[in-house]
Formats: C-alpha cells, structure tokens, sequence
C-alpha cells in the first residue's frame, strides 16, 4: 500500500512562534569551510576546557551519568506497549567494565509510532531548509554543552577510555552533525525559493509566471546504529536527514542504547520548544532477540536507511528494504604494504601501535598486511616473511606488557577492592564475557583480561591464507596465543 504526505501548499502555512536565530554565524562559517576545506570546529576537543564547558565538567558529566542509572529513560512517545530492559535478558545495557546500567526504555508499537512521526512531517517540510538548520543546530549546540556525560555513557557502552569517548562519542560526532546541517543547507538553498519567469510573446504581450519551488521530503529516515560508534556514524545520518525535513526513526544497537536515547531526548526537548512536533525524532530500542531493526527496514513508511556496521547486514538492507533509499557504510578494508624499510625496529613498532590504537576498534586500523612472501629489505638486513611476521607478533607483546607494567597497583590495590566490593553487593561480576577476552600475566603473577573485538588483524602469506592470525571467537582461542609471549617475557627478564 503506498503512504503519501499531503503537497506543500505555499502560503498556507502558519509559522508558529520561533526563537530569534542563533546559531546563524556558526551555519555561515560551517558553509565557508565546506568551500574551502579547511579545519574548523565550534566544539573544543578538550573535555578541561573551562570557557566551553565551564569548571568541573568532567565530574558533573560524570555525575549527570550517574544519575541516569537505574532509572526508566522517559521519551513521551506515541504507541508505548512495554519496557526495554533494565536486565539484560530483557534489552538492558551492560558496562563493558563490569555492572549493569539498568536503566529501561519505553518500547512503541512501530504502527502507532510511524504514523505519527508521518503526521509530523508536513510543518517540518514548510517551515523551510533555513529554520530546520537552525533547529538542528541548537540541537547540537545542545549536546555539545553536555559533552562529558555523552562521553561517559560511551565509555560504559562502547568500552571506549573516557578521552576516546569524548572524541568519538561526543565533539567529533557533534562535528560530523554539523557538517550535514550545512551541506544540507547549502543543497537546498543552492537554487532560488523563488522565480519569476518572464517570456516575450509575439504579438506584443509578455507571458509571466510565478514560480515556488519546496524542497520535498522523502518521509521517515530510520538510523540503525552501531555498538562501537552510534554517535559518529549516526550523526551524519540523524541530523542530513532531519535538516532535510525528514522525520527521523533511531534504532539504536542494544548495547548501546544511551547515548543515542540521550540524543533522541535533547532532539525532542529543542523541537517541542521551537514550536514543532517532537515525534520529528523517535527512539526505537527492541527487546532481546526480537530483530526490530529488520521489521522497520521494510515498512512502507520508511522511504530512507542509513546503516554503518557489518558486510552481512548492510547487504541485507540494500537486497530486501526496496521500498526506501539505502545508504551503508560497511566492514573496511585496511592494507599495509611493507616493502622495505630503514628502521625496522621502529616500523614493528608502528605497526603494532597501529592495530592497537583505541583497542583496534578504529575503523581505519589495519587489517591486512601486505608482505612480500620473498621478504623485505631492511636496515638489519634482509628479513624473511617468517621472521617478519614473528618480529610484528614480539613487537605486539612487548606493547602489551608494557601497558601492563604501566598499572602495577591493579595487582596490589584494584584486585582486593573488587573482591570486597563484589562481596559486599556493591558491583555485579558478570558471569560470562559478551566477547572473547585475552588473559595475560603481569608482573607478580596477577592476570589481566582485555576484550577483543572482532576482527583485528590478518597476517596472510598467501591466497590460500594458510598462514594468518584473525579475530578470536572464544577464550580459548584469545589465550592459546599468549603463551609462547608469556615464556619468552620470563626467558628475557
């Protein structure tokens, strides 16, 4: 059945009240460095920065985020029929870092849901590309402010450190916003609102016409975000199509669902003020194993999908959700071709920090190594590709331990307080790992447990890929590779 908007009617229209513009020179610039390409941010970068986010923004972010555990997360959105979490087995979030979140979601019915997210769009479609850019704006500009709590609810979803959360999970999220409020802004204004269209006739008289032109929305945008980066590559996606007056459907991933119900709340909290419906913005969170993301996929409603994650699912979208525009940013490929080098123990060590950075989750952290099967000319002379790749596997260790060497009161401190606060009731040790993890032995014997993220890196000789080390899918598989590094620690020291 086809779901058609009702046409914009120029002149019909009743704007309702509006804030005075205020975000009007933060657009302009924005527009200039799409022109011009060159680095501009309205956001600091630094989360101490006390003339952007004032004293204490750290702790108080830390704070608000505290305060958001468990507790119901209320959205007001049509259709509720249930929660989402808090536990796990019913949708909840669990911290990476041990714990639970056990904060809950409302859980909507997607037919009452979409049709009043539709039911939204006509005045958000009239009311023009420059007063959607300004609204979206003060969205971020509102986010922005509370910067610090998205990074920690990042930090306790993503399993980022605090300063790659803040990165990733807030300012450069934020930036990526902003550059598709403004590239949005800049498409539709590109041409005249406006025209009016004169032709000489040839008995004297001069035919005229006036002439409108609406930038015509395409209907729902449902987002479908990640684990690892639902604010940086949701972004993009949320504010293009709201700035382009589209009602926009977030599904969030189940593991991490507060960062973008954070943004979903903001989103609505600046709309309903400005004088629009706040089901311009919805959050769709699911329940364990109920596959929401490909129900609303294939609604009828849903003209536009926007996806960044795997090969396998962004596949699937682009081969079944016919009926919307479908737009995926999928599994990335990553080469390193090593050729030859005049610092071979200075590339091994680049290259090991390289796949290590942020714990591999990059997307451009690589993946593949190139290595000629001959060899390579190095400083040290010539190394074999068998001497290369177990150079690269020492070189990787040695930034492990290190790291571990780094923390050596988690042995003597961190251990016996853990032990105490788990044995008071006071923290929840899970009991089994989300994903494979890594054991290794730091100094005193005490062992240390990393997540891994698959996949991570692929040393392959050959077409066959008879030689190859890739993502590890269970404990035993993470640890088996650890002990010839852990023996050649104790034959070194």
């Amino acid at each position: 059945m086809a779901h058609t908007l009702p046409p914009p009617v120029p002149g019909t229209h009743a704007e309702p009240a509006r804030p005075a513009p205020r975000h009007a020179d933060t657009l302009e610039r924005a527009r200039q460095t799409l022109r011009t390409r060159a680095h501009w941010s309205p956001y600091s970068e630094d989360p101490e920065d006390p003339r952007s986010y004032g004293p204490g923004a750290r702790e108080a972010g830390e704070a608000a985020f505290r305060a958001l555990l468990g507790r119901e997360f209320a959205l007001d959105q049509p259709g509720r029929d249930g929660t989402v979490g808090p536990a796990p087995e019913t949708g909840g979030e669990r911290s990476p870092y041990g714990g639970l979140l056990e904060v809950s979601y409302p859980h909507c019915d997607p037919d009452v849901l979409l049709p009043a997210m539709q039911a939204a769009l006509p005045a958000w479609r009239d009311a023009g590309p420059r007063t959607r850019a300004e609204v979206c704006t003060e969205i971020l500009h509102r986010i922005n402010a509370r910067s610090s709590e998205f990074a920690h609810a990042a930090v306790h979803t993503s399993g980022h450190n605090f300063l790659m959360a803040f990165h990733a999970g807030a300012v450069h999220a934020q930036d990526r916003g902003l550059e598709a409020v403004a590239r949005a802004l800049e498409e539709q204004t590109r041409m005249p609102a406006s025209a009016l269209w004169r032709k000489p006739m040839g008995d004297g008289r001069t035919l005229s016409i006036s002439k409108t032109f609406t930038a015509v929305p395409r209907g729902i945008s449902l987002v479908i975000g990640n684990s690892v980066f639902p604010a940086w590559n949701g972004y993009p996606a949320l504010f293009a199509s709201l700035a382009t007056g589209n009602p926009v459907l977030v599904k969030p991933h189940p593991a991490a669902v507060l960062p973008l119900a954070l943004t979903v709340r903001i989103a609505r909290e600046v709309l309903t003020e400005a004088g629009f419906p706040a089901d311009l913005v919805c959050l769709a969170a699911e329940h364990t194993g109920e596959g929401l993301a490909r129900r609303l996929a294939v609604r009828p409603e849903v003209r536009l999908v926007d996806y960044a994650g795997t090969t396998a699912f962004g596949t699937w979208l682009e081969d079944n959700a016919r009926q919307a525009r479908v737009f995926t940013s999928v599994s990335a490929v990553n080469s390193v071709l090593v050729e030859s080098t005049g610092d071979y123990r200075d590339m091994l060590a680049n290259l090991a920090f390289s796949v290590s950075l942020y714990s591999g989750q990059l997307c451009t952290s690589p993946q593949n190594l190139l290595i000629p099967r001959e060899g390579i000319g190095t400083d040290k002379g010539h190394r074999s590709f068998a001497e290369v790749v177990a150079d690269l596997g020492g070189a990787l260790a040695e930034l492990q331990l290190a790291a571990l060497e780094a923390v050596p009161v988690w042995e003597r401190v961190l251990s016996a307080e853990v032990a105490a606060m788990a044995g008071h009731g006071k923290i929840e040790i899970p009991t089994g790992p989300m994903v494979a993890y890594r054991t290794l032995a730091g100094l005193g014997g005490a062992a240390h447990r990393f997540r891994l993220d698959d996949p991570w890196l692929d040393l392959a000789e050959d077409p066959a890929g008879t030689d190859s080390l890739s993502g590890w899918s269970t404990d035993e598989d993470a640890d088996a590779p650890v002990q010839p590094c852990q023996r050649r620690r104790t034959n070194n020291s």
